[in-house]
Protein backbone atom coordinates (compact mmCIF):
# COMPACT_ATOMS: atom_id res chain seq x y z
CA UNK A 1 0.00 0.00 0.00
CA UNK A 2 2.89 2.32 0.82
CA UNK A 3 4.32 1.83 -2.70
CA UNK A 4 0.98 2.73 -4.25
CA UNK A 5 0.69 5.91 -2.20
CA UNK A 6 4.28 6.87 -2.99
CA UNK A 7 3.66 6.27 -6.69
CA UNK A 8 0.49 8.34 -6.61
CA UNK A 9 2.30 11.16 -4.80
CA UNK A 10 5.11 11.15 -7.38
CA UNK A 11 2.60 11.09 -10.24
CA UNK A 12 0.70 14.02 -8.73
CA UNK A 13 3.93 15.98 -8.26
CA UNK A 14 5.05 15.33 -11.84
CA UNK A 15 1.64 16.33 -13.18
CA UNK A 16 1.62 19.57 -11.22
CA UNK A 17 5.15 20.41 -12.41
CA UNK A 18 4.11 19.81 -16.03
CA UNK A 19 0.96 21.90 -15.57
CA UNK A 20 3.03 24.72 -14.09
CA UNK A 21 5.40 24.61 -17.08
CA UNK A 22 2.49 25.16 -19.45
CA UNK A 23 1.12 28.01 -17.34
CA UNK A 24 4.45 29.80 -17.07
CA UNK A 25 5.12 30.22 -20.80
CA UNK A 26 3.95 33.55 -22.23
CA UNK A 27 1.28 33.35 -24.90
CA UNK A 28 0.35 35.98 -27.47
CA UNK A 29 -3.16 37.21 -26.82
CA UNK A 30 -5.59 39.01 -29.11
CA UNK A 31 -5.31 42.35 -27.31
CA UNK A 32 -1.54 42.47 -27.75
CA UNK A 33 -1.86 41.48 -31.41
CA UNK A 34 -4.44 44.24 -31.95
CA UNK A 35 -2.16 46.82 -30.33
CA UNK A 36 0.69 45.63 -32.52
CA UNK A 37 -1.46 46.00 -35.63
CA UNK A 38 -2.53 49.47 -34.50
CA UNK A 39 1.13 50.51 -34.16
CA UNK A 40 1.83 49.25 -37.65
CA UNK A 41 -1.26 50.95 -39.05
CA UNK A 42 -0.28 54.26 -37.41
CA UNK A 43 3.12 54.13 -39.15
CA UNK A 44 1.46 53.20 -42.46
CA UNK A 45 -0.97 56.12 -42.24
CA UNK A 46 1.86 58.56 -41.40
CA UNK A 47 3.78 57.38 -44.48
CA UNK A 48 0.77 56.99 -46.79
CA UNK A 49 1.19 53.22 -47.11
CA UNK A 50 -1.72 50.80 -47.50
CA UNK A 51 -0.80 47.58 -45.74
CA UNK A 52 -2.05 44.14 -44.85
CA UNK A 53 -0.94 42.98 -41.41
CA UNK A 54 -0.91 39.43 -40.09
CA UNK A 55 0.17 38.43 -36.60
CA UNK A 56 0.77 34.79 -35.67
CA UNK A 57 1.65 33.05 -32.43
CA UNK A 58 4.74 30.92 -31.73
CA UNK A 59 3.18 27.99 -33.60
CA UNK A 60 2.55 30.15 -36.70
CA UNK A 61 -1.20 30.09 -35.99
CA UNK A 62 -3.07 33.26 -36.99
CA UNK A 63 -4.05 35.53 -34.11
CA UNK A 64 -4.96 38.72 -35.99
CA UNK A 65 -5.30 39.95 -39.58
CA UNK A 66 -6.07 43.39 -40.95
CA UNK A 67 -6.15 44.75 -44.49
CA UNK A 68 -6.17 48.53 -44.68
CA UNK A 69 -8.49 50.21 -47.14
CA UNK A 70 -6.82 50.36 -50.53
CA UNK A 71 -4.19 47.69 -49.83
CA UNK A 72 -3.83 45.47 -52.85
CA UNK A 73 -5.57 42.11 -52.50
CA UNK A 74 -2.45 39.94 -52.87
CA UNK A 75 -0.87 41.76 -49.91
CA UNK A 76 -3.18 39.81 -47.60
CA UNK A 77 -1.68 36.48 -48.63
CA UNK A 78 1.86 37.86 -48.63
CA UNK A 79 1.51 39.25 -45.11
CA UNK A 80 0.27 35.84 -43.92
CA UNK A 81 3.13 33.95 -45.56
CA UNK A 82 5.71 36.42 -44.22
CA UNK A 83 4.36 36.05 -40.68
CA UNK A 84 4.22 32.25 -40.89
CA UNK A 85 7.72 31.91 -42.39
CA UNK A 86 9.18 34.26 -39.82
CA UNK A 87 7.50 32.35 -36.97
CA UNK A 88 8.49 28.93 -38.27
CA UNK A 89 12.14 29.91 -38.62
CA UNK A 90 12.23 32.50 -35.79
CA UNK A 91 14.06 34.82 -38.17
CA UNK A 92 13.24 37.96 -40.18
CA UNK A 93 12.18 37.22 -43.75
CA UNK A 94 14.76 39.77 -44.94
CA UNK A 95 17.39 37.24 -43.87
CA UNK A 96 15.85 34.66 -46.23
CA UNK A 97 16.25 37.18 -49.05
CA UNK A 98 19.88 37.72 -48.12
CA UNK A 99 20.77 34.00 -48.02
CA UNK A 100 18.95 33.43 -51.31
CA UNK A 101 20.19 36.38 -53.33
CA UNK A 102 23.08 37.87 -51.33
CA UNK A 103 23.47 41.40 -50.01
CA UNK A 104 24.64 42.51 -53.44
CA UNK A 105 21.83 40.55 -55.19
CA UNK A 106 24.44 38.53 -57.12
CA UNK A 107 23.71 35.26 -55.39
CA UNK A 108 23.59 34.06 -51.84
CA UNK A 109 24.85 30.91 -50.14
CA UNK A 110 21.41 29.21 -50.23
CA UNK A 111 19.73 30.20 -53.51
CA UNK A 112 17.34 27.25 -53.32
CA UNK A 113 15.49 28.83 -50.38
CA UNK A 114 13.78 31.16 -52.85
CA UNK A 115 12.28 28.16 -54.65
CA UNK A 116 10.81 26.30 -51.67
CA UNK A 117 7.02 25.95 -51.95
CA UNK A 118 5.21 28.35 -49.63
CA UNK A 119 8.40 30.19 -48.73
CA UNK A 120 8.87 33.92 -49.17
CA UNK A 121 12.19 35.73 -49.43
CA UNK A 122 10.91 39.29 -49.10
CA UNK A 123 11.39 41.60 -46.11
CA UNK A 124 8.36 42.33 -43.97
CA UNK A 125 8.18 39.37 -41.60
CA UNK A 126 9.66 39.83 -38.11
CA UNK A 127 9.69 37.49 -35.12
CA UNK A 128 9.26 38.85 -31.60
CA UNK A 129 9.92 37.64 -28.07
CA UNK A 130 8.59 38.23 -24.58
CA UNK A 131 11.70 38.29 -22.43
CA UNK A 132 13.67 35.29 -23.72
CA UNK A 133 10.61 33.35 -24.91
CA UNK A 134 9.62 33.33 -28.58
CA UNK A 135 6.07 34.69 -28.81
CA UNK A 136 5.23 34.94 -32.51
CA UNK A 137 5.77 36.96 -35.66
CA UNK A 138 4.25 39.82 -37.61
CA UNK A 139 4.04 39.91 -41.40
CA UNK A 140 3.33 43.08 -43.36
CA UNK A 141 2.82 43.59 -47.07
CA UNK A 142 1.60 46.39 -49.28
CA UNK A 143 4.64 48.58 -49.85
CA UNK A 144 8.23 48.10 -50.86
CA UNK A 145 10.00 45.42 -48.77
CA UNK A 146 11.84 47.99 -46.64
CA UNK A 147 8.54 49.78 -45.97
CA UNK A 148 6.88 46.50 -45.02
CA UNK A 149 9.67 45.74 -42.55
CA UNK A 150 9.60 49.27 -41.09
CA UNK A 151 5.86 48.93 -40.58
CA UNK A 152 6.29 45.51 -38.92
CA UNK A 153 8.94 46.98 -36.62
CA UNK A 154 6.58 49.82 -35.70
CA UNK A 155 4.04 47.20 -34.68
CA UNK A 156 6.55 45.46 -32.43
CA UNK A 157 7.71 48.80 -31.01
CA UNK A 158 4.09 49.66 -30.14
CA UNK A 159 3.95 46.76 -27.67
CA UNK A 160 7.56 46.76 -26.52
CA UNK A 161 6.59 47.54 -22.91
CA UNK A 162 4.19 44.57 -22.90
CA UNK A 163 6.91 42.24 -24.18
CA UNK A 164 9.48 43.18 -21.51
Amino acid sequence: MKKVLTSLALLAAATSIQAYAFESLPVLNLETAQKMAAGCQKKAIEKGWKMSITIVDAGANPVYFQRMNGAYIASAELSRVKAENSAKMKLPTSLFEEVSFGKDKKGGPLPGVAHLPGFVTIAGGLPFNAHKDFLGAIGVSGGMPNEDEACAQAGIDAVKSLLE
